[in-house]
């Protein structure tokens, strides 16, 4: 099954999707978008593009596991997209990805504007393959 990642940011909002068979994630693109409608209309298209058949949107929970505002953002856009493209979605609790994407990053010498540029997909590509991997380890289709 195509499945599809948001990594859901108040300036831009990283995009990946996985391979039929689920076992790799790689990025799709970088929208750079702040306001919601013209956002969810971007997904949107993507999600027509590359017709995935679940969403997975990133979830930022605080480090003790509660839901703070910026979590409460993306559940109720995560609905937004289900809603809109009648793609089912569900969240994945996303806590330190964007740690883990400057450090990917940082370790392939990608600074300054080029790393702006791509670590919100990176960090999508991380979403969906921790999310893959969750499947594939608990047999949760």
């Amino acid at each position: 099954m195509i499945i599809m990642s948001v990594d859901y940011g108040d300036a831009r909002t990283g995009i990946a999707v996985c391979d039929r068979l689920e076992y790799f994630a790689h990025p799709v693109e970088v929208i750079n978008q702040s306001y919601e409608p013209k956002l969810l209309e971007r997904v949107c298209q993507l999600i027509a593009e590359h017709k995935p058949e679940l969403i997975v949107v990133g979830l930022p929970k605080n480090m003790d596991a509660s839901c703070g505002a910026r979590a409460e953002k993306c559940l109720e856009f995560a609905q937004h997209i289900e809603e809109k493209s009648g793609v089912r979605t569900v969240t994945w609790d996303e806590r330190l990805t964007t740690v883990e994407a400057h450090n990917y990053l940082s370790s392939n010498n990608v600074k300054g504007k080029k790393r702006k540029d791509v670590v919100d997909a990176v960090a999508a590509v991380i979403i969906l393959q921790d999310y893959l991997d969750f499947r594939r380890n608990s047999n949760a289709k």
